[in-house]
């Protein structure tokens, strides 16, 4: 199940009314009527139908099809890290350099082609039936227009698609099977400025190509080079847009690409503000005086770590139950 949420804004694009979270298929079917919904809360009448509209999605989830188009197992997000040892035997396989020069990153748990992996290992059958493959923006984008496609953002964070050289790079889908036909399978890359196509059952508004979470949140915020962005949730990420595509061999920066045709270097962590709602719990402070606490502090901790990792992290990969994580350092 893929949760998504609907927005309304005016042609000016202010935000009008937010809707909660719910599954796809319900924001998606009777005609859009979630849609006409936010809209009729929002003041808007009936005389003012949906003109445009852009699906942004959380990165890296698979999500596959069947011959039919039927989707063939729940979708398998960024946060589920089942596929850490599939990261790491892609990265034995072909070298954390040759990774970040092919496609700008080194695999993690959390990108897709670690998932592809593991669906191949753990679940050959599914695996066996799979026609197409995308991403959760490109499956909601696909029921708005019944085509099959993708942005540059988005599929930067496969680990299949080069962001440098703008192609898919099908000899890293070939270390999961060698033998599948992969061009059939994955959705035509948009640029910026293309159309996906049209919503039919919404009188045929413009569907634009649509992006990942956070390529949207660099478009939204309005970033330019050298601007940093900090985003601190169920994980954390920081992030600036760039004129020139980066590789990180250590695997700590993510070379993706953004939604205007430059490139967004990312640093990600799958635990953020769930390490301190958790000491400020154990503290029994609320989160205003859990900041006046830590900004009365030296800097640094004289040597100790706190080994805090209420989930497994993403970036670097989940660590094996042999030795310490460092969840956090305060």
């Amino acid at each position: 199940m893929i949760s998504t949420r609907a927005n309304s804004s005016d042609r000016a694009g202010r935000r009008l009314h937010p809707r909660p979270r719910r599954a796809a298929s319900r924001i998606l079917g009777n005609g859009g009527a979630p849609f006409e919904q936010a809209a009729a809360q929002a003041g808007i009448t009936t005389d003012a139908p949906v003109a445009a509209i852009s699906v942004a999605g959380q990165q890296h989830g698979l999500v596959v099809l069947d011959a039919s188009g039927a989707v063939i197992r729940p979708a398998k997000l960024w946060n589920d890290t089942e596929s850490a040892d599939d990261a790491e035997a892609l990265i034995a396989e072909l070298g954390a350099q040759r990774w970040a020069d092919a496609c700008g990153s080194v695999p993690v748990a959390s990108f897709t082609i670690t998932k592809l992996r593991w669906l191949r290992r753990c679940e050959p059958a599914a695996f066996g039936r799979i026609a197409r493959i995308g991403l959760p923006h490109d499956w909601l984008t696909h029921r708005l227009t019944g085509g099959w496609t993708t942005d540059r953002g988005d599929a930067s964070g496969t680990g299949w698609w080069s962001p440098a050289e703008g192609i898919y790079r099908t000899d890293l889908l070939d270390l999961v099977d060698a033998a599948m036909d992969w061009s059939d399978a994955l959705p035509k890359v948009l640029g910026p400025s293309d159309a996906a196509g049209q919503w039919t059952d919404a009188g045929g508004a413009l569907v634009a190509a649509g992006t990942g979470d956070n390529m949207a949140a660099a478009l939204g915020l309005g970033l330019r080079p050298g601007d940093l962005a900090l985003s601190l949730g169920t994980s954390g990420t920081a992030f600036t847009v760039a004129n020139e595509p980066c590789a990180d061999p250590t695997g700590a920066v993510a070379g993706f690409a953004d939604a205007t045709g430059r490139f967004l270097p990312l640093v990600c962590t799958l635990n953020a503000t769930k390490v301190t709602d958790t000491v400020a719990r154990l503290l029994g402070v609320g989160t205003a005086e859990l900041d006046q606490l830590a900004l009365g502090c030296e800097p640094g901790a004289g040597g100790p770590h706190a080994g805090a990792a209420p989930r497994r992290r993403a970036h670097p990969q989940s660590p094996s139950r042999h030795r310490v994580v460092r969840g956090s350092a305060f």
